[in-house]
């Protein structure tokens, strides 16, 4: 296993401000990780994708309809880059460094700070689950297995009686 280990921490997001630069795939899934977790959101892209429309809509989040610009990430707790550009990616990850604001840099490994993990929410659990960024195939088969092992416990519980009745 080559590259540094990430040490696995779990940190209280509720109010932190969390700013995302791009509103395609990779940052509707980021986003959508991350709402249930409490964060204040903003979505700082031209364009974003129907399903975060309808996020902005419901007031999950906050769209600003424009591109990055330096100064964007003063107050920030936590900063995503998921633009489809890498120069202004790479200038997202230079002005998060500057202010020392963790980072996760779409498209570049070696700029993050942290890596979104494979989640799974059970029975007042919170699992994480990630191969440091090596293979993404292999956590979301973990994370899968994990989730399948929580789904046969509650078949079992459910048929012997013990079934939530809440």
């Amino acid at each position: 296993m080559g590259g540094r280990m990430r040490f696995p921490i779990y940190i209280e997001m509720e109010e932190k401000k969390v700013l995302v630069f791009g509103g395609g795939t990779i940052a509707a899934r980021r986003i959508h990780t991350l709402l249930p977790f409490g964060c204040r959101i903003t979505v700082i892209a031209p364009r974003i994708s129907d399903e975060l429309m309808n996020e902005a809509a419901a007031g999950r989040l906050i769209w600003q309809e424009r591109r990055y610009r330096e100064g964007d990430l003063k107050g920030a707790d936590m900063v995503l880059a998921a633009t489809d550009i890498r120069q202004v990616n790479h200038a997202i990850y230079i002005e998060a460094k500057d202010l020392q604001i963790p980072v996760n840099v779409c498209d570049c490994k070696e700029e993050c700070d942290f890596y979104f993990p494979g989640i799974v929410r059970e029975s007042g659990l919170v699992i994480g689950v990630t191969a440091n960024g090596a293979d993404h195939r292999l956590a979301r088969e973990a994370t899968e297995r994990i989730r399948n092992l929580f789904e046969k416990q509650a078949a079992v519980d459910g048929k012997n009686g013990v079934a939530d009745e809440t």
